[in-house]
């Protein structure tokens, strides 16, 4: 395959930035997207070019760093992470755009890099439990009813990529908060921080910057784990409840 890219190249957070076009030959359709612009990489270290910079870690589709947005889409045209998004899902000859994450919380950092901190401050607020130290508790200590087991496991699977933020058109964090608070706060060992723990985060949220959610659905869309659209509401319930 040969590919016409288009990516946004910044040289750090205080200089401007813009697209520029690269061509690649020879792209194997069995390719990750990640693997394709390791090529382009190594053809511009050759060159005496700087290469392009962009995030990426397991390349198994669970760490979440590998954030970039792909034809205007978070993460590309398949609901996965990027490093798991495969060449055949282009066509040779196709022109393909690559950006950054755009959002205010987001700032960029060099080229597709950018600062995701914002979401680790969130959790700092209140992702957590109270919980004695030594060794782990038994397993069956603490009865949990299998619908909340599964609801917590669902949620849990939020790896943090920031795709929902990348797609909301107000640049809203409230998928990403929403998964963290409900996981923890229906299960009873998060019950003693309950209250708290969705004030907290959800003032962490609002300091850092992020846009207000008008339930336009795209979060739940380009959510790659499939974090339920629903759990947005539910962590509002919890707001109100904790306020009583």
């Amino acid at each position: 395959m040969n590919l016409t890219l288009r990516i946004w190249r910044q040289a750090g957070p205080d200089t401007a930035g813009s697209m520029t076009t690269y061509q690649v030959t020879g792209i194997s359709p069995d390719m990750s997207f990640l693997e394709m612009l390791d090529t382009l990489n190594e053809e511009l270290i050759l060159r005496g070019d700087t290469p392009v910079a962009f995030d990426h870690d397991c390349r198994e589709g669970i760490c979440g760093a590998c954030g970039m947005v792909i034809n205007g889409q978070a993460h590309g045209p398949e609901r996965t992470t990027t490093c798991q998004l495969h060449m055949r899902h282009f066509q040779d000859g196709d022109t393909i755009d690559v950006e950054p994450w755009r959002a205010a919380a987001f700032p960029v950092v060099k080229d597709l890099v950018v600062d995701r901190t914002a979401f680790d401050r969130i959790i700092g607020s209140g992702g957590y439990i109270t919980a004695p130290t030594g060794s782990a508790p038994e397993a069956h200590a603490t009865p949990v009813p299998k619908e909340a087991a599964d609801t917590a496991f669902e949620h849990a699977e939020c790896i943090g990529c920031g795709a929902c933020v990348a797609a909301c058109p107000n640049g809203s964090a409230m998928l990403f908060t929403s998964a963290k608070v409900v996981h923890l706060n229906i299960l009873p060992q998060g019950a003693p921080e309950r209250a708290n723990r969705v004030q907290s985060m959800v003032a962490a949220m609002d300091a850092e910057g992020f846009g207000g959610c008008t339930n336009t659905g795209e979060c739940a869309t380009a959510c790659p784990k499939g974090i339920p659209l629903p759990s947005i509401a539910a962590m509002n319930r919890e707001y109100l409840r904790s306020l009583r």
